[in-house]
């Protein structure tokens, strides 16, 4: 189980903690990567081909602006790619239209604007329909936030 997390600046570290983390809960491998679909084409084009081969099976993309980096990771590859649009302009609003409308045949699953963690969660989810002990963990995790949440809120809360 491994999923890899791209983002195209370092000024979206923090956004995608929240992938990283999510990941880490489950205890799926992943590894992060600082790479531009405009910047440094080439170097992105070389990680795609590394982490096919190192059996990478789900991708987490983050991007803001014009927010490239998602579509163009899924025109390179047939695994799952999930987008993240980062807020860096206009609200994230530019960053979550240029993900979310992919051309036909080239989808990219899309998560809301700065949310991450949605994204390790999707990636987890995608995971667990290969991997049983992942799944079971999913399982368990759902359980757990339903009873933690009725214990928090099942009585009513002070307004």
């Amino acid at each position: 189980m491994k999923v890899a997390i791209f983002f195209g600046s370092k000024s979206d570290t923090d956004v995608m903690k929240g992938a990283a983390n999510a990941l880490k809960e489950f205890g799926v491998e992943y590894k992060a990567f600082v790479l531009s679909a405009h910047r440094v084409p080439e170097k992105l084009m070389e990680t795609l081909h590394e982490i096919d081969e190192e059996g990478f099976e789900v991708i987490i993309a983050g991007a803001g602006l014009a927010a490239h980096l998602p579509g163009v990771i899924a025109s390179h590859t047939t695994m799952p790619v999930i987008g993240v649009p980062v807020n860096a302009a206009i609200n994230g609003l530019d960053a979550l239209y240029s993900i979310v409308q992919m051309p036909k045949s080239i989808p990219v699953a899309t998560v809301g604007i700065n949310n991450s963690y949605n994204a390790g969660m999707l990636a987890v989810q995608m995971l667990s329909l290969k991997y049983p002990e992942l799944k079971e963990k999913l399982i368990n995790f759902r359980k757990d936030m339903k009873e933690k949440f009725i214990k928090e809120n099942g009585e009513g809360v002070e307004l």
